[in-house]
């Protein structure tokens, strides 16, 4: 990133705090909730920022770097609906300070206005806490000059999937093309189908599911489904079509449709309907959620734990309307190694010892 671009990314401190507040740079902004009850800040904070620590969000606070409403507070201030949460440091965040890397893209097409990326297991989409390098967007930095920056100067990106899920992503290699596709997503008229091996026999063959997805009240690292009337500013409105694949015994494999596109909306959604996605850590899909006790289950599926060691997860079809020519363009890709090697496994258990 240029020297110019930083630069504008800095920003004055409010008037009232005098020099305290000068050349700092915004890490992370919150607006709290109508509904918000009183809650200590460095609580409020725990609560947002991923892998943050209380000790770390104290240290902050004592530093001066945390602000409501423009002011510095102190850990202790309670935060209150409607207050405006900021943290600033003297460092930009890490990830604005962008670093090209020679790492392999798997590109399944390409042209003047975009380019269609199928994303390996383990590669996160773009820098953020905790992962300032090997990131696609680092990988594009290095493969591809002057990418647009979308609205959080992350370029080239238009939409994006969890680190440990596989699949496709288109990415604006013009202004243009952000512009065009991200209305696309915004509008939901994009094509966006995901393949998911989930717990437990589905009954119904397919169906939807609705419900705002937020973050969880108790556990920071998770989102969860918010249906009560009182609780709906909590999350935002989440839409997702599912329909079974394939029957395998005490798993499922589904196709889900995207309507909106939520953080862990698949993962979430399937939990909140009591099918977990297999073996996704986050969600608990790492434990034996369906089956027997027979200590010979446990073993076969640790083994498949083992050949799948990430949630099943594989986003298989994008479609969109191409920026420039407006064909709808579809796009398709396989089911990876490792998923399909653990369908294999369980395809054959079912047969074998499932009635």
């Amino acid at each position: 990133m240029t020297q110019k671009k930083m630069q504008m990314e800095k920003i004055s401190g409010p008037q009232n705090i005098g020099s305290e507040g000068d050349d700092l740079y915004e890490h992370f902004r919150f607006v709290a909730d109508k509904g918000q009850s009183p809650l200590r800040v460095d609580k409020y904070l725990m609560n947002k920022v991923e892998n943050a620590t209380r000790n770390r969000i104290q240290k902050s606070a004592k530093e001066g770097n945390i602000f409501v409403n423009d002011s510095v507070v102190k850990s202790n201030y309670k935060v209150k609906a409607h207050d405006v949460i900021t943290v600033r440091f003297e460092h930009p965040p890490y990830e604005m300070l962008l670093t090209p890397e020679d790492l392999p893209i798997d590109i399944v097409y390409e042209d003047d206005a975009l380019l269609v990326v199928n994303k390996a297991a383990g590669m996160v989409v773009h820098p953020g806490h905790g992962n300032y390098s090997g990131t696609l967007i680092n990988a594009l930095a290095f493969h591809f000059d002057n990418l647009p920056n979308n609205s959080s100067d992350r370029p080239g990106l238009v939409h994006r999937i969890d680190k440990d899920t596989t699949g496709l992503l288109v990415v604006a290699k013009t202004e243009e093309a952000m512009a065009h596709l991200s209305k696309q997503f915004f509008n939901k008229t994009t094509e966006r189908e995901y393949v998911a091996i989930a717990w437990g026999a589905m009954q119904e063959e397919h169906g939807t599911i609705e419900g705002h997805i937020g973050r969880h009240p108790k556990n920071r690292l998770q989102n969860t489904v918010y249906l009560d009337q009182d609780d709906l500013d909590k999350g935002k409105p989440a839409v997702t079509h599912y329909k079974v694949l394939e029957h395998l015994g005490y798993v499922t494999l589904v196709s889900c449709k995207l309507e909106t596109g939520r953080t862990h909306q698949i993962r979430v959604h399937m939990k909140h309907i009591g099918h977990t996605l297999f073996n996704d850590q986050r969600y608990g899909g790492n434990a034996i959620l369906k089956g027997t006790t027979f200590s010979k289950y446990k073993q076969f599926v640790d083994n498949c734990f083992k050949v799948l060691p990430r949630q099943a997860l594989h986003a298989k079809t994008l479609g969109f309307m191409h920026p420039t020519t407006n064909e709808f363009m579809r796009f398709e890709a396989p089911i990876p190694q490792d998923m399909e090697a653990c369908l294999d496994k369980w395809r054959n258990y079912s047969k074998n010892s499932i009635s």
